[in-house]
This record gives C-alpha cells, sequence and structure tokens, in this order.
C-alpha cells in the first residue's frame, strides 16, 4: 500500500494562563509519495507547529483536534493521538525524518558528527555489519566528506551542520522527509544543493514537505504550494499558478514582497493568535476587505483554491 499523509481540519491550541493560542486552525492537506509540497508563510503562522504535531513534539499545554492520518502497511495511524512509544518505534526517522531548524542546535555537543550517524545507523539498521561503511555513504550524498565527520557541532559551518542533519534525517530511509526552513543561513551553493537533494527524493519516489518563507527556493523545488496565515492555510495549489497567479491578497502580498518582483512589504502586522477577529484574519492587513470578510472564509475543494470572499 503507497503510503500517504492525510491532515483532516488539523487544529492545535496551546492554553495559557489567561489566554489561548490558537496556533494551527482547521489545517486539511494531504502529501503523497512523489510530490514535494511546500508550506509557505510569515514568520509565527503555525508552520513549525504544525510539524511538531505530526512528529509528537508539542508540549504538554499542547491540545489537539482534527487528524494526521499515515497510510501505508496496515492501518492508517492517526498521528495525533498515537502513544510516545508508536510514534519513537515506527514513525520517528523511520517512516518520517525530519530537518529541524537550527540543526546546530539539535546535535548532541559532545560527540562528533561519525558518532552521532553511527548510533543513528545502529538503531534504524541493527543488523548492519559496517555501520562506517553505511555513514561514509550517507555523508556523501549529503555532500560531506569523511575528514568532515570528526568535527564536533561547534567545530561545524552553518552548512556542514545543515548537511549533518540531512543525513541524519535520511538513515531511516523514510518516505516523507520534513523540511522546517532548511535554506535559512545557507549561501547559494548549498541551497542549490539542498535542493537537488529534494529533487532527487522526489523522483525516487518519495515526498518532502518543506516549511519555509523561502519563495524562491519553494518555486524552485515545490509541486505545490499551500500558503498559510494565522495557522490557517488560505490559499493552496500548483506551484506555477499560486506563484504566477496568486488569488489571495496575502498571497499576492508575499509575491509582490519579492526582491525580482515588486519588492513592496505587507503593510500592517498579523493578528495575535491570542485575538484573532471572528472572520477573515488578514482583513485587518486587506485592501480589498469589505463587509463581507466578516465571516470567515473556507477552503474549497478544488486544485487551485482559495479561502477568500473577494479573490484576487
Amino acid at each position: 500500500m503507497v503510503s500517504e499523509l492525510v491532515l483532516d481540519r488539523l487544529s492545535v491550541r496551546f492554553s495559557l494562563p489567561g489566554a489561548t493560542v490558537a496556533a494551527v486552525s482547521d489545517v486539511s492537506l494531504r502529501v503523497r509519495p512523489g510530490e514535494c509540497v511546500a508550506l509557505v508563510g510569515e514568520s509565527g503562522c503555525g508552520k513549525t507547529v504544525l510539524a511538531n504535531a505530526l512528529l509528537g513534539f508539542l508540549p504538554g499545554n499542547a491540545q489537539t483536534s482534527g487528524t494526521a492520518a499515515l497510510t501505508g502497511d496496515g492501518p492508517p495511524l492517526d498521528l495525533l493521538t498515537a502513544p510516545d512509544a508508536v510514534l519513537a518505534a515506527t514513525v520517528r526517522g523511520r517512516r518520517i525524518g525530519l530537518i529541524p531548524q537550527s540543526p546546530a542546535s539539535h546535535l548532541t555537543p559532545v560527540r562528533t558528527a561519525r558518532a552521532q550517524l553511527e548510533e543513528a545507523v545502529r538503531v534504524h539498521h541493527p543488523g548492519d555489519a559496517a555501520p562506517r561503511d553505511h555513514v561514509h555513504r550517507l555523508a556523501a550524498r549529503a555532500g560531506l566528506v569523511p575528514d568532515d565527520l570528526d568535527r564536533y557541532p561547534h567545530e561545524l559551518s552553518g552548512g556542514m551542520a545543515q548537511r549533518v542533519a540531512n543525513a541524519l534525517a535520511l538513515v531511516g530511509d523514510p518516505w516523507l522527509l520534513i523540511a522546517d526552513e532548511p535554506t535559512t543561513g545557507l549561501d547559494r551553493h548549498l541551497v542549490d544543493g539542498l535542493i537537488e537533494e529534494f529533487r532527487r527524493m522526489v523522483a525516487d519516489g518519495r515526498a518532502v514537505l518543506l516549511i519555509t518563507h523561502d519563495l524562491a527556493a519553494a518555486q524552485r523545488v515545490a509541486d505545490r504550494i499551500a500558503v498559510m496565515y494565522a495557522g490557517r492555510i488560505i490559499e493552496t495549489g500548483p506551484t506555477n499558478q499560486v506563484l504566477d497567479a496568486p488569488r489571495h491578497p496575502y498571497s499576492a502580498g508575499l509575491v509582490d514582497a519579492l526582491p525580482d518582483r515588486a519588492f513592496t512589504p505587507i503593510p500592517g502586522q498579523p493578528p495575535l493568535l491570542t485575538d484573532l477577529p471572528p472572520g477573515c484574519a488578514f482583513a485587518p492587513r486587506c485592501h480589498r476587505a469589505a463587509a463581507v470578510c466578516a465571516a470567515r472564509p473556507t477552503l474549497a475543494d478544488e486544485r487551485h483554491a482559495v479561502a477568500c470572499h473577494l479573490p484576487c
């Protein structure tokens, strides 16, 4: 059975003293093998919270609803309700790999890159008689040479730490890779190499969920784009359609802010996730807003869908 990730009205709330943070609201999304889906939007819109929800990395004050079904061998597994032991044994690193934000901070500071990769190989491939050879193959695929592996995290450049994180994410041969802001802080050469690796994975029949605010990178690698604003997906469709002919005013604003476009920032600030308006959350920043925007728009089930009463 072909694996898929199917999100249906996934929501995440954080309970704080005197307030509730609506970090993710009613997100529905499907990720299939052989494609890269980019989840884009400004910082703080809920992209990383969504990724953490899929892997069971939410803090204790989080409340989830909806479903995140992972299909494949056997019955679908709801990632939101699965016990942590099940996620650790069957999902993390095995069916879903993660490239985290700030990869250097996620590496163990007192162990070399080689030691950490060899440990991951022993965990995911306990019968491997030559873990060092396996590590060298992973390192080469990630663009590392053997000498790089004998460095400690504080000795790694940002690009090298990114490559080690890429290798660690691929140890368990997952069909889905979640890459959370993987191009941040990388120079053009390293970004090019990372995008080539993602495309190789997709051509191999795997899937990539790229979480980013880098629209230029998303345009180069993604088959589909989902635009997120204030915890909701407000537009989704084929990459060329969303970026060349955006239908939501927010998506149009993101595209116009690119240096090779109008280079015009979106006016105003995103709303507080503790005090979202009852209708369209983008209305206070939108030049097209009207009385109808006091009601919350819904995302239609279309190839190029938009949640807007007055689309472009």
